[in-house]
């Protein structure tokens, strides 16, 4: 009996968790093991740690795979990375750092940079072929017109991959970044201003309580009236 310390992490944006199932398979190069559930409840920013048991020593660990079961409701899950720990003690670390959605299953290569003349299992040759084909069908190309550079053949941002579009997350903090810039430039007098500066120190004075930001930065992207 072969006895592995896993630990899966979940990112710690407001939506990375979930409650949906998640699993994982230890896949390495003498076998690899049964399907483990890990938790049915992740919270952002939180680790789950369990131990996976294996009926004899699966060799170097190679890759794992992540299966995401939907229970009731769907509730997409942003993945940090996974360690395990052999039973010799060594280390391996997987990072996956993407969003799984639906009823899925996801297989993340160990940590260390391979070339493809060093996949010299077949799994893991097959890996690759896998995964070249899925980037290939997510970043097609087409002529928008004669003459224009190529662009993706989507007609919508919504058909892309989550992983690859500008999440909610990013947004909504982009969006909350900005309301607060306006609100401070407001609050300083800066968006209501009608006369012109009386001199630098003054802009100085204002801009340092917007966060302190660079004058020569603000100068080159806002057009201020100056005498």
């Amino acid at each position: 009996m072969a006895t592995y310390k896993v630990t899966v992490a979940t990112g710690d944006m407001v939506e990375a968790g979930t409650n949906n199932s998640i699993s994982i398979t230890l896949v390495g190069s003498y076998g690899e093991s049964r399907q483990t559930t890990v938790s049915f409840l992740f919270l952002p920013g939180k680790e789950k740690s369990l131990s996976v048991y294996c009926g004899q020593d699966l060799g170097p660990i190679v890759l794992i795979r992540l299966h995401k079961w939907r229970l009731f409701l769907e509730d997409a899950w942003f993945c940090k990375d996974v360690r395990v720990t052999a039973p010799n003690g060594t280390l391996y670390r997987f990072p996956c750092y993407q969003w799984l959605e639906g009823v899925t299953t996801v297989e993340v290569r160990e940590g260390s940079g391979k070339k493809l003349v060093d996949d010299k299992l077949q799994i893991l040759k097959e890996h690759r072929h896998r995964e070249l084909a899925a980037r290939q069908e997510a970043y097609r190309w087409k002529n928008f017109a004669q003459g224009w550079p190529r662009c993706l053949n989507v007609d919508s941002i919504s058909e892309l991959d989550s992983n690859i579009q500008f999440s909610r997350v990013r947004a909504n903090n982009f969006t909350g970044f900005l309301i607060f810039q306006g609100a401070s430039h407001f609050l300083s007098g800066f968006l209501l201003r009608r006369s012109s500066w009386n001199s630098l120190d003054e802009m100085r004075t204002i801009f340092s309580r917007t966060q302190g930001r660079d004058i020569g930065g603000c100068l080159l992207c806002c057009p201020l009236p100056f005498l």
